[in-house]
């Protein structure tokens, strides 16, 4: 007999590789998670797993079952989420983002969920990549990336813009990039590319690319990559809401530059989904909430990329 919860825990098991994982995040006991595991195998005629001792791999059905299982639920949340999209209060938020922007976007969307309580928010901080494949998923509606995606399942629109940092620590005293070279560089995920443009653009005649310069350190938490700034250890390029909502912002302070950079934000949505109308009063809410901030009047046209 098809059961949904059966593949719903095939997913989950996947997705943790350990059936005492799986049997915690489902509130489920282990012997439970078994069972499932082998209804579905018997629904299906395959086996789905190899045990190898305590570690698990999908056998080729195994796959198969995983990835029409994805599909399933991707098309299931789709379903369940166009039956109120016409509501602007009420309904789940299912966004994912980077940290970058979620520092403030997050904060903000809660403030709205304080104001109209039929709205809950789920919401993920992540890769790049983790939002694409969470997206196409259906594990979120809306993901925010720094990168244009080309994928035939997806949309891909400008959304929004936020200005490129160069941080130093606050009683650095050099503006070329021979003294930047001297301090060195705090790295963290994307944060070369975004380091590299900037750069670049600053000083055309000095920057040849990134591995001109000393390495200081490395994290993969954005909003922790100001306190090693804030030390005197290296320097960094974030974006501006990474420096405004830091701890540390005291202890730091951006360089002056010639030519400000902005990094252009993009929204991902599966392609023939319509994105209900709460997103877009949030989100347009948000980006005009920030040019408020940026440039003291509202914003008077979308984002249009160069």
């Amino acid at each position: 007999m098809f059961n949904a919860q059966y593949f719903r825990t095939f997913i989950t098991l996947v997705e943790t590789g350990s059936f005492t994982r799986t049997a915690h995040r489902l509130e489920m006991t282990q012997p439970g998670v078994s069972q499932h595991v082998r209804k579905l195998e018997q629904y299906l005629g395959k086996p789905l797993l190899e045990r190898q001792g305590r570690r698990i791999r999908l056998t080729e059905a195994g796959r198969r079952a995983h990835d029409y299982a994805l599909k399933l639920f991707a098309e299931h949340e789709v379903f369940r989420h166009s039956l109120d999209d016409d509501s602007l209060d009420s309904g789940e938020c299912r966004i994912a983002s980077p940290g970058s922007i979620g520092l403030m976007l997050y904060p903000f969307i809660l403030g709205q969920q304080q104001l109209h309580t039929g709205l809950t928010v789920n919401y993920c901080f992540a890769f790049h990549h983790e939002i694409v494949t969470d997206v196409l998923a259906g594990r979120h509606d809306v993901g925010i990336v720094t990168e244009a995606v080309k994928d035939s399942e997806l949309d891909c629109t400008a959304w929004h813009q936020e200005p490129l940092s160069l941080v130093v620590p606050a009683d650095f005293a050099g503006t070329q990039l021979s003294d930047l070279l001297g301090l060195g560089l705090i790295g963290y995920s994307d944060g070369l590319d975004k380091a590299a443009r900037l750069l670049r653009a600053n000083f055309p005649d000095d920057f040849r690319s990134m591995t001109q310069f000393p390495r200081q350190g490395f994290t993969n938490e954005v909003n922790m990559v100001l306190d090693a700034v804030a030390r005197g250890l290296g320097f960094t390029v974030v974006s501006r809401p990474v420096l405004e909502t830091s701890p540390w912002q005291r202890q730091v302070r951006e360089l002056s530059l010639s030519q400000p950079l902005d990094e252009t934000l993009y929204l991902i949505t599966r392609r023939g989904s319509r994105m209900p109308s709460r997103y877009t009063r949030l989100l347009d809410g948000f980006r005009e909430q920030r040019h408020l901030e940026r440039f003291g009047h509202p914003e008077g046209r979308p984002v249009v990329e160069a």
